[in-house]
């Protein structure tokens, strides 16, 4: 096992006294070293993410449920507490109120005595007389927060993520090459690669350009179809971070954005490395969504239900943690031959109840509730839904607290649900208590 630290030796002794082995895998041994220890991980959880439509209404995108019996947040804090790095402070602004209750009662055991926590840091205006006005400027206005806690390297994540990541590889790079700042990236389609910063690497992983969000991207060498995306994962060296954040805020012009102005302005003055994200056994691409669409977030949730996913939420060695409430376990009631409870090729949740109901190819979240004659298929179900009896749901994605009419058809007929819910793209219709006229949320 000991031989494995050979290619971190070279970076001198501090370094090579910083390894240390812990529980190794079944297969692979894997290394969580102390420089996880000194740095510091902050989440930006703040966007709205509208591409979310009526899901981001009432919450932030990071707070929107996923798989069953998580919250997309759930995804980088467990990456955080399963690479070793248990000093994380979380960026919240918009609409963060069940974010901010969700981290308070599923995040709240590690213990602040050994210098452990996730703490929430909502838009205060500490520094600014305005709220966060862009990525680096989240990070500006928390800097005094940041020199307190002293970390030698901070860890800047995306809160609206899914995928499973070890940090510490990651750090061990950035380290090991002297670099001042590295970019987590992955190849994505050019298409996709519109809603992301895209990379120009050259042989040694040194950035030589990069592109907020472009209308044109540029493809790998090589390709004419991919292009070099960055997973919004930063490693910074403290120092270096502070000056260019001090720098970007007395830039009259600057939109305080990592992406737009942080990242190309230094990629010519300093050593910024791109790190690509893969898988540890395969050595190919690992799974990372962005699930920003409905479509999207509908096809990830589905994905899921597959006999082996690309993200596998049964890994024992990576455990995705989360706050959930204690509920009964699932119950399939009736085995008339007209009225029965069934559930195939199906994840179905804690506390649901499929009464004398069908459900096939779906994703049911906890306590969801189908009454008799009704059939949901292709579809996703957030938690705390009643379906009325008689129902006919197809390529649906149902929101939290939504309570279906009896006989309501939803997915069969796109220009009808055009006119009560939204339709995405690819037909999947989304739904929520407020198209059915139940104010959950009651505003004067």
């Amino acid at each position: 096992m000991w031989n494995d630290l050979g290619k971190f030796l070279d970076v001198g002794w501090m370094l090579a006294q910083s390894i240390l082995p812990i529980v190794s895998t079944e297969e692979t041994p894997r290394f969580v070293s102390r420089l996880t220890r000194s740095t510091l991980a902050l989440i930006l959880a703040g966007g709205r993410g509208s591409r979310l439509q009526d899901l981001t209404r009432w919450r932030a995108k990071p707070s929107v449920p996923f798989g069953g019996k998580f919250r997309i947040i759930d995804f980088p804090l467990s990456n955080c507490i399963n690479s070793g790095i248990r000093r994380v402070g979380v960026m919240t602004q918009y609409k963060a109120h069940s974010l901010i209750l969700h981290i308070q009662r599923g995040w709240g055991f590690l213990r602040g005595e050994f210098g452990e926590y996730v703490e929430v840091l909502p838009a205060q205006q500490r520094i600014e007389s305005s709220w966060y006005r862009g990525t680096a400027d989240a990070v500006y206005q928390n800097i005094d927060i940041i020199r307190g806690h002293s970390p030698d390297y901070v860890l800047i994540l995306a809160g609206d993520h899914v995928y499973k990541m070890d940090y510490g590889p990651m750090i061990a790079q950035h380290v090991e090459a002297g670099a001042d700042m590295t970019i987590a990236c992955q190849a994505v389609s050019l298409a996709e690669a519109q809603g992301f910063g895209v990379l120009t690497i050259d042989e040694r992983n040194r950035v030589t350009d990069f592109v907020e969000k472009p209308k044109q991207p540029q493809p790998m060498p090589g390709q004419t179809d991919v292009a070099l995306a960055s997973m919004g994962i930063y490693v910074f060296n403290t120092q270096f971070l502070y000056e260019q954040l001090i720098k970007d805020a007395d830039t009259h012009d600057s939109s305080r954005d990592f992406g737009k102005d942080i990242i190309p302005g230094v990629i010519d003055r300093y050593r910024v490395l791109a790190y690509s994200f893969r898988d540890v056994h395969s050595g190919q691409q690992a799974y990372w969504r962005d699930v920003g669409t409905v479509d999207a977030f509908w096809e990830a949730n589905l994905e899921l239900i597959g006999v082996t996913p690309d993200l596998n939420l049964y890994d024992r060695h990576w455990p995705i943690w989360t706050y959930q409430e204690q509920s009964p376990p699932a119950k399939f009631v009736f085995d008339d031959d007209d009225r029965r409870g069934v559930a195939v090729d199906s994840m179905v949740s804690g506390g649901c109840v499929i009464s004398g109901a069908e459900v096939r190819h779906s994703l049911l979240f906890s306590n969801v509730y189908i009454n008799s004659y009704a059939k949901v298929s292709d579809s996703v179900v957030l938690p705390n839904v009643t379906i009325g009896r008689g129902c006919r749901i197809t390529k649906a994605v149902i929101d939290k607290g939504c309570e279906v009419p009896p006989n309501t058809i939803i997915g069969e007929d796109l220009a009808h649900d055009q006119k009560r819910f939204f339709v995405s793209p690819a037909g999947v219709v989304l739904v929520t208590p407020e198209m059915f006229g139940q104010e959950l949320h009651h505003v004067r």
